[in-house]
């Protein structure tokens, strides 16, 4: 979600068309029903699934997908930013004619008994909170990574998706994608052999942001709902609407932005779940501006059974591993198999390719596997569902407090939850502006 301001709150329309352990407290609190949580919708096979979107950045991309599947409806485009609001409601006119309705406030997607789902590509301080209170209105969700801003709201918004039992799937698109299917495929059946060891890495070339100053807010934003449940700040020049990202107040570094993609490739690949040991490396070494997340990044991370996964992130060159910008490998007794954006390639012990198959984007596929298991009322069937991706987002967590705290971290293997640093563990969980804290 960017920022925002509609003016007003009614509705403008355009026109056309298996549970981790958290906790006793945490048990205890999805073991029963509250008294206002609202009975989910009951589907068929043959239903019209109805969504809104929230945050017209990236939701924008997502409305027009999911307006393109077949029998399914986009009602609301959500934004706090009047300017991009307005804008999208434009961009859809060719897309869509239902009368689409425009609202700042995503909670008026979730007031609407006819809604099934929450598509939310806001900013990471509203993925959890948001899904959460999606599910406790009966609704599914489909949140952009990583699906949490903080490793406690995680386990939340995971704990939320069994208690009110609805589809909450991840944005990492890759699941979805034919070619890495049948990749990681490889890596299980051993193609490779015993495979012990996975890299993966972002580059990109990202520039200064500069120093900001407090301003006031602009008329078209409502920075209020931008904010939401986190503590109040006041408005900075140059956060929005993008550079947020590299503030750990609302977001998670590259870690956290393009890093949560290939690690969790690399996880799905290792069949693992919760490390035993993490390490991070580098720091803010490019440029002296107001950003406070690293843009020169390895993290280290390792498992049980002899398995270890490591993660470079270069904000600042686009020269990554191999000369490429994204990528993961996976090394195994007999051979390696490399994975870029959508294709695949496999190498014998010498490192000579034998194999090769390029892939294809599959944002469309992942949002029809979403419409699909909402119809059958399944999660099982999502292909990123919020137990996976809960996962391989607390690895970006966990790659971030290793690198704030400078620790070394000794994690639980059965849960991830950090054992030997008193300073890592309150970065488990974050403050929240009041009213605002997640429940159950």
């Amino acid at each position: 979600m960017t920022s925002q301001h509609s003016g007003s709150d009614q509705p403008q329309t355009v026109g056309r068309r298996q549970f981790i352990s958290t906790g006793a407290s945490t048990l205890a609190a999805a073991s029963a029903m509250p008294a206002h949580a609202v009975e989910p919708r009951a589907e068929s096979a043959a239903d019209k699934v109805v969504v809104g979107v929230m945050g017209l950045s990236r939701g924008l991309s997502l409305a027009k997908t999911f307006a393109a599947l077949p029998d399914v409806e986009v009602r609301y485009l959500c934004d706090v930013d009047e300017r991009r609001l307005k804008a999208a409601g434009e961009a859809m006119k060719s897309v869509a004619d239902n009368g689409i309705q425009l609202t700042a406030d995503f909670r008026r997607i979730l007031d609407d008994d006819d809604v099934d789902a929450l598509i939310c590509a806001a900013p990471n301080h509203w993925h959890a909170p948001a899904g959460i209170l999606a599910c406790k209105a009966g609704k599914h969700c489909y949140v952009e990574k990583p699906c949490s801003h903080n490793p406690w709201e995680g386990e939340m918004l995971l704990a939320a998706a069994r208690k009110y039992d609805r589809c909450v799937q991840m944005g990492t698109q890759r699941r979805s994608a034919e070619k890495i299917s049948k990749a990681i495929g490889f890596v299980h059946e051993g193609r490779i052999g015993r495979v012990y060891y996975s890299r993966s890495w972002y580059a990109n070339l990202r520039g200064p942001i500069g120093q900001g100053t407090v301003t006031p807010v602009p008329a078209h934003v409502d920075y209020e709902n931008w904010q939401g449940p986190a503590p109040r700040q006041d408005y900075t020049s140059n956060r929005l609407p993008y550079n947020w990202h590299w503030v750990w107040h609302y977001g998670n570094g590259e870690l956290g932005n393009n890093g949560v993609h290939s690690m969790d490739l690399s996880r799905w690949g290792l069949q693992v779940d919760y490390p035993t040991r993490v390490v991070s490396s580098g720091g803010r070494y490019r440029f002296d501006d107001d950003q406070q997340t690293a843009d020169t990044h390895v993290v280290s991370f390792e498992f049980e059974d002899d398995k270890q996964m490591i993660w470079e992130g270069l904000s600042c060159n686009r020269m990554g591993l191999n000369g490429s910008t994204f990528g993961v490998s996976f090394h195994g007794e007999e051979g390696s198999i490399t994975l870029d954006s959508w294709g695949y390639r496999v190498f014998d012990q010498r490192g000579k390719e034998v194999e090769s198959e390029t892939g294809r984007a599959a944002d469309s596929q992942h949002a029809a596997n979403f419409v699909d298991a909402i119809r059958q009322s399944d999660p099982t069937l999502l292909n990123a569902e919020i137990e996976e991706a809960y996962k391989s987002t607390l690895l970006c967590h966990l790659g971030n407090i290793a690198h704030r705290t400078g620790d070394s971290l000794k994690c639980d293997p059965g849960n991830g939850h950090i054992m030997n640093s008193e300073a890592a563990a309150k970065l488990w969980k974050r403050d929240y502006a009041p009213g605002w804290e997640p429940t159950l």
